[in-house]
């Protein structure tokens, strides 16, 4: 499992893609387990429990979706597995960066700092996941940020519309 930790924290840096995780379905099912863990805990702390878990599974169904939408267009849904680990394990481990940031704005700590670090998450995410898009699809990397962009753009509104009252 260590191993399997390093990898994940090598692809947040961009030194490795999902191609470095083991083709694994019991790796991507844990992957979504441990991001389902870290999710409701960012989300309770600005939601409740029911909602928090409505937008887990809409978060859950969105990145499974594009994943497999986007390599099956490619022809490459053989890559799914490792793809959609990567895409939830780096995911996991920005959110539990971002928890104490999120928490302490919404303690009423603000200013400059927490904005610039929700900025830098933020960044760092889009980087990651297009860095990610590009080795599932062997593409540049311009064109992985691009659908990063696209992904978390169309996620953004989608769970605005359902959630915008929550």
């Amino acid at each position: 499992m260590e191993t399997i930790i390093k990898v994940v924290i090598d692809i947040c840096l961009l030194q490795k893609g999902p191609q470095d995780l083991p083709y694994s379905r019991a790796l991507f099912y844990l992957s979504v387990l441990v991001y389902s863990f870290a999710s409701i805990a960012l989300l309770l702390l600005s939601t409740g429990f029911v909602d928090s878990m409505a937008q887990l599974l809409v978060e859950i169904l969105l990145m499974y979706g594009f994943a497999w939408g986007l390599l099956k267009i490619v022809n490459h849904s053989t890559r799914f597995y490792q793809t959609a680990t990567a895409l939830f394990a780096t995911d996991t481990l920005i959110t539990l960066c971002a928890i104490p940031v999120f928490g302490a704005m919404l303690s009423g700590q603000s200013g400059g700092l927490f904005s610039l670090l929700t900025l830098a998450l933020m960044l760092w995410h889009w980087l990651v996941t297009g860095h990610i898009f590009r080795h599932a699809l062997s593409t540049s990397l311009v064109f992985g940020l691009c659908l990063a962009l696209l992904y978390i753009i169309g996620s953004y509104q989608i769970m605005a519309l359902f959630f915008s009252g929550s």
